[in-house]
């Protein structure tokens, strides 16, 4: 079954564009099923690149899912037209009356922040206390892995003295995994973040496990299995051209940056990159619908209702 998204999102016509098959709502309302029901709490400043990379992971499931795009309340984003956020997201003060099957939290480009001085914190907070009783799975995507793995389990964030940027080789710790079936005993992940959180933190938590991890970028994924969340370092959903545009970006603003390891061919950045991680990111996030699909009840008013005991 195809991912189920407003017929006007500007994500749509990319989909099809790309072979990512895309049910329109007038379709949809016509099928006697109970669609998967995801949500995409959307921190990045760029809403629109970044609900198409979530979408087309999504998309490729075999199950019919239903993408609501969530934004904070809070924070007025500052790359993206008030016009697509007032037609295409609700707050999370309109949704938290519902439940949810999947709930997706990306990361936000603050993260040299402390968190108790990102404006939007006390909401989020909230939030991550919500998807306890209103959803049965969580990915939490780099900041929103670190934001995730602090507030539930006060593991630190730690600056790193470079940016850590580039395309780097990842272990599979757990090829057992319901997560990981089909991965690679090695195989590569992009990684864009200023921060890193550490192994020796992670291991003083007994009910997280540690899924892969690089020698050279540390810890990529983790698992809380009890809880059904999945905390996600790095960055799986990038586009072929997403840590290039990071790089020119800077490069043009005068920001001093280095080429992203292992990214441009033969390290020069006028040779289009090859993208060498899609197959993996689509495993992860199929494996993790599918998981969702086979343990999440079919009444979604019984979400939550194991934990609230």
């Amino acid at each position: 079954m195809p991912i189920r998204i407003p017929d006007t999102l500007p994500a749509f016509e990319t989909l099809v564009h790309e072979g990512v098959r895309v049910m329109t709502e007038t379709v949809a309302i016509r099928q006697d099923i109970r669609p998967l029901q995801i949500g995409l709490l959307n921190l990045m400043p760029n809403k629109i690149k970044t609900e198409v990379q979530f979408a087309r992971l999504i998309g490729a499931s075999p199950l019919q899912v239903e993408l609501t795009l969530v934004r904070v309340g809070g924070h007025k984003a500052k790359n993206t037209p008030e016009e697509h956020l007032l037609s295409f997201y609700q707050t999370w003060d309109e949704v938290k009356d519902r439940k949810f099957d999947g709930f997706i939290i990306t990361g936000a480009p603050v993260e040299t922040l402390p968190f108790e001085e990102v404006t939007y914190w006390p909401e989020l907070e909230e939030i991550l206390n919500w998807t306890e009783t209103n959803v049965h799975s969580t990915m939490n995507v780099c900041w929103g892995g670190m934001a995730a793995i602090y507030h539930f389990h006060r593991v630190p964030k730690h600056a790193l003295k470079e940016k850590a940027f580039g395309v780097y080789r990842h272990r599979n710790l757990a090829p057992s995994s319901v997560y990981l079936n089909g991965f690679s005993d090695d195989f590569q992940v992009p990684v864009s973040r200023w921060t890193e959180v550490r192994r020796q933190d992670i291991e003083k938590v007994p009910e997280l496990e540690i899924l892969l991890e690089s020698d050279e970028m540390g810890v990529c994924l983790v698992q809380e299995k009890r809880a059904n969340r999945l905390y996600m370092f790095n960055h799986v959903e990038y586009d072929s051209t997403s840590l290039g545009d990071e790089y020119f970006r800077d490069k043009s603003s005068g920001i001093p940056i280095k080429l992203p390891h292992n990214y441009f061919p033969h390290n020069d950045d006028t040779l289009t990159p090859l993208n060498r991680w899609r197959g993996h990111a689509h495993l992860l996030f199929g494996n993790w619908i599918n998981e969702i699909y086979q343990m999440t009840p079919y009444d979604l008013n019984e979400i939550g209702k194991d934990l609230a005991g």
